[in-house]
């Protein structure tokens, strides 16, 4: 069996249903952590526009999670309590289901992600995760409207969010592009995403990080009244 993770997103409209979901960050964990076969997951808030600002986005939250296979992964995410309280308070809902092709590094001190088989053809998803040292966390936001631009004016991606746990210190970026030419043109090519990774690297800005890619698996819901995939072939 190889690990599912399930990245889901939740749009919510109205004062009442966004300070549910804000409340949620807290008063939802002891929900998720007995969540039947849930691995690793995390509670995430993101950011207004496409996510990456440091201004924090009230309507949008995000739950991540790992799970044993596919067929619990939607069974679960559809099924359970927690879960169906969240798609009951949001305007939209939508889940993306991902099979691990490579990762590195450590999150909250943990290795969550399962590296399966290669991913081969078809779409595929990047995800980052970092904790910023505080003392440059002002470098590193200066850089990200130049890099939201960026990948905001790629006509390749097909869905990018940039999403938290803890707003300005802990960061996650998530896209998902057709296939591998297309990730690693935007991945490689000059520009203010490369200079910002030259910079992280050499001032060693980060205090943990971890770097993921993705087989897309298929996704449940719709993000703008369709689903994000719906432009290439995956499954339902």
């Amino acid at each position: 069996m190889n690990q599912i993770v399930s990245l889901s997103f939740f749009r919510f409209d109205t004062p009442v249903s966004k300070l549910w979901a804000f409340a949620m960050m807290g008063a939802a964990r002891g929900a998720m952590a007995r969540v039947p076969d849930i691995g690793f997951w995390k509670l995430c808030g993101s950011g207004t526009g496409e996510g990456f600002t440091p201004i924090p986005n009230t309507g949008v939250y995000a739950i991540l999670a790992t799970w044993p296979n596919e067929e619990i992964a939607r069974n679960r995410t559809q099924n359970t309590d927690i879960y169906a309280k969240y798609r009951s308070r949001a305007n939209e809902s939508w889940t993306v289901f991902l099979s691990t092709s490579s990762v590195r590094g450590r999150w909250s001190g943990q290795a969550p992600f399962e590296a399966g088989p290669e991913p081969g053809t078809g779409p595929l998803a990047a995800l980052t995760r970092a904790t910023l040292k505080p003392g440059v966390a002002m470098k590193f936001w200066q850089r990200v409207p130049d890099i939201s631009n960026v990948i905001g004016e790629d006509d390749a991606v097909l869905f990018k969010i940039g999403i938290g746990e803890v707003p300005w210190l802990q960061q996650v970026t998530f896209s998902i592009w057709p296939n591998q030419a297309a990730m690693d043109n935007f991945a490689r090519k000059d520009g203010p995403h490369a200079r910002a990774i030259t910079a992280v690297r050499e001032g060693k800005w980060f205090r943990e990080e971890l770097y993921a890619r993705f087989r897309v698996a298929g996704s449940e819901g719709t993000w703008g009244g369709k689903s994000p995939l719906d432009a290439i072939e995956v499954p339902a």
